[in-house]
C-alpha cells in the first residue's frame, strides 16, 4: 500500500496511508496514532530499553557486603606466576603458580562449586575454652587452589614462590638415605651442633608449609621425600611420646618441632597413624609442663624459658588446629608464664622470667603466643610491642637473626594492615635477593653473619627462611575474615 509522509511536529514526518482522513491540525498526532503507525520493531525496542533501565537501577541499588573473597584458581600446567597479576586483587584472570603440579586427576563434576570455608575474626584457635576448630581450617591456605589468592592478597609474588621451590629442591638434595636430615651436612657451612630428629622435623615442616604431604593422591613432586622424612620421625618417637636428641639441651626444642610437624600433618591428611603419634607427642608436652607454666631443656618442675616455651606452644596450637585434645589449664599455665616473662606488663619479653632483660626475639615469640592465646588485635600491649619491633628492629641483612625474623613475621602477618605491609616490604625482597642462586647450594641461604648461623648451620637458616616466604598461605591470619571458595 503506498504511503506518504504526514507531519508529526514541524520539521518531522512519518508515513500515513492514503485512505486515512487528514486531521485538521497536522502538527499534532496522538501517541495511540504514533504507536499504531510505527513499525513493530520500534515498539519492541523501546519496551526492552525501558526494562533494561529498570533492571539496572534495581541492581545498583542492592547493598554490597563487605567480605574478602579469595577466588581459587587451578593452573592447567606448571608455569611462572605473573608478578603484576599477583599484586592486583582486581585482576579477574587466573594466576598460575610455580608450585602447581602437573597432571591433576579429573574430578566428577569440574563445574561444581567447592564448599565455602570462612575463617572468622572471632578466632577459634585463640582461647583455651573453645571447642576444637574444624580440622585443618587454619592450614587451608596451603591447598593448591588457595595459594594464588592468598599470595595476591598478602604480598607474595612470583619471585618469592620461586624461592620457596628452589629451597625445597635444595632440601631434597640434602636428605640422607635413612630419610633424615642433618644440621652438619652433607652441604657446606653445617652447624656446630647435630640433631638429626630436629633437623628432619624442620625440613618436613618446610614441605608441609607449601602444602606437600606424605600420602597425597594428587601429583606431588615431593611425596617420596616427605614420606621418608615422616617415616624417620615416627621411627624415632619413644613410647612416652618424646624424641631422642644428640644434645640434652635440644630435647624440648626437638619435642616442639616434632609435635608441630605431626599435628600439622594430621590436620592436613587425617592419617590415623599420624594421629596416634601426634597425640602421644602432645601428651608428653602436657605432662612435662613446669610449675612456672613453660618448658626449657630438661624435665624440671621449676625450669622454663621463653624460647623453648614458644616452640611447645606452637606445637599445642597445631594440635588444636588438627582437632586434638589439649587440656585448657595447660594454656592457663602458659599465660601465667608469659606474665612472668614480660618486662613491662605484656608488650616486651625476656628470655628468662623475672629478669627484666628485653630481647627482640623473645618479644616476637611472646607476642605470637599471646595472639594464639586470645589477645585481640586492638590489645594495648600487643599494639605497643608490635610498634617497638617495627620502629627499632626491622630486618637488616647486615644484622641477621632469622630466629627473630621467623617469629616476628608471623606476628606481623596476623596483625595485617600497615604493620604487615611495612614488614613484608623488607623481609620478602631481602630473603629472595640473598638466596644462593647457583652452584651446589643454590636454593639455600648462607648462615654466615646470622645470630645463630654458626650453631644451627645452613639447614637451620634455610628452613626458617623458607617458612617466612610461605607465610602468605602457611597459616590463615588470625584477625582477618577471609572466605575461601
Amino acid at each position: 500500500m503506498p504511503v506518504r509522509p504526514i507531519p508529526l511536529q514541524k520539521g518531522t514526518a512519518m508515513p500515513r496511508s492514503d485512505d486515512e482522513p487528514e486531521d485538521e491540525d497536522e502538527d499534532v498526532l496522538t501517541w495511540q496514532q504514533y504507536l499504531r503507525h510505527s513499525p513493530p520493531w520500534l515498539a519492541s525496542t523501546v519496551l526492552h530499553m525501558v526494562l533494561l533501565i529498570v533492571l539496572a537501577l534495581w541492581f545498583l541499588a542492592q547493598p554490597k557486603k563487605d567480605v574478602n573473597v579469595l577466588e581459587v584458581h587451578f593452573a592447567p600446567e606448571l608455569g611462572d606466576i605473573n608478578a603484576e597479576d599477583l599484586l592486583s586483587m582486581e585482576d579477574p584472570n587466573p594466576v598460575d603458580s610455580v608450585m602447581t603440579p602437573q597432571n591433576l586427576p579429573p574430578v566428577e563434576d569440574p563445574f561444581a562449586a567447592p564448599p565455602e570455608i570462612t575463617a572468622k575474626t572471632a578466632n577459634p584457635f585463640m582461647s583455651s575454652d573453645t571447642k576444637a576448630p574444624m580440622i585443618g581450617l587454619a592450614l587451608k591456605g596451603r591447598s593448591i587452589g588457595s595459594k594464588a589468592g592468598l599470595l595476591r592478597k598478602y604480598g607474595g609474588n612470583a619471585q618469592s614462590e620461586a624461592a620457596v621451590k628452589n629451597a625445597l629442591d635444595w632440601l631434597v638434595r640434602q636428605q640422607l638415605q635413612d630419610g633424615s636430615w642433618s644440621l652438619r651436612g652433607p652441604y657446606r657451612d653445617g652447624g656446630s651442633a647435630e640433631n638429626h630428629v630436629a633437623s628432619t622435623a624442620m625440613a618436613v615442616l618446610a614441605f608441609l608449609g607449601a602444602g606437600y604431604v606424605h600420602n597425597d593422591a594428587k601429583a606431588n613432586p615431593y611425596k617420596e621425600t616427605v614420606a621418608k622424612g615422616v617415616k624417620y620421625i615416627l621411627k624415632m618417637q619413644d613410647e612416652d611420646g618424646s624424641f631422642p636428641t644428640d644434645s640434652s639441651h635440644h630435647r624440648f626444642y626437638t619435642q616442639g618441632l616434632c609435635t608441630i610437624a605431626l599435628c600439622e600433618l594430621y590436620a592436613m591428611t587425617g592419617d590415623p597413624e599420624i594421629k596416634a603419634a601426634a597425640e602421644k607427642a602432645v601428651k608428653f608436652c602436657v605432662a612435662t609442663q613446669s610449675s612456672l607454666g613453660g618448658w626449657r631443656y630438661h624435665e624440671r618442675d621449676d625450669y622454663a624459658d621463653t624460647s623453648v616455651t614458644g616452640w611447645i606452644v606452637m606445637g599445642l596450637q597445631s594440635a588444636k588446629m588438627g582437632g586434638l585434645e589439649v587440656p585448657p589449664n595447660t594454656f592457663d599455665k602458659i599465660t601465667r608464664f608469659l606474665d612472668a616473662a614480660t618486662i613491662d606488663g605484656g608488650s616486651l619479653y625476656a628470655y628468662l622470667p623475672n629478669t627484666g632483660e628485653f630481647k627482640a626475639s623473645m618479644t616476637a615469640e611472646g607476642l605470637l603466643c599471646r595472639q594464639y592465646l586470645g589477645w585481640p588485635r586492638e590489645h594495648e600491649k600487643l599494639q605497643a610491642g608490635v610498634k617497638t619491633l617495627l620502629d627499632d628492629h626491622m630486618p637488616q641483612w647486615g644484622h641477621r637473626d632469622v630466629y627473630y625474623w621467623y617469629y616476628a613475621t608471623q606476628v606481623m602477618h596476623h596483625m595485617g594492615g600497615k604493620e604487615w605491609e611495612k614488614w613484608n616490604g623488607v623481609m620478602r625482597d631481602m630473603l629472595v635477593n640473598n638466596q644462593v642462586k647457583a652452584g651446589n647450594e643454590r636454593g639455600s641461604w648462607n648462615p654466615d653473619g646470622d645470630e645463630w648461623g654458626a650453631f644451627g648451620g645452613r639447614l637451620y637458616v634455610t628452613c626458617l627462611s623458607v617458612y617466612m616466604l610461605e607465610v602468605y598461605y602457611r597459616h590463615m591470619p588470625l584477625y582477618s575474615d577471609v572466605k575461601l571458595q
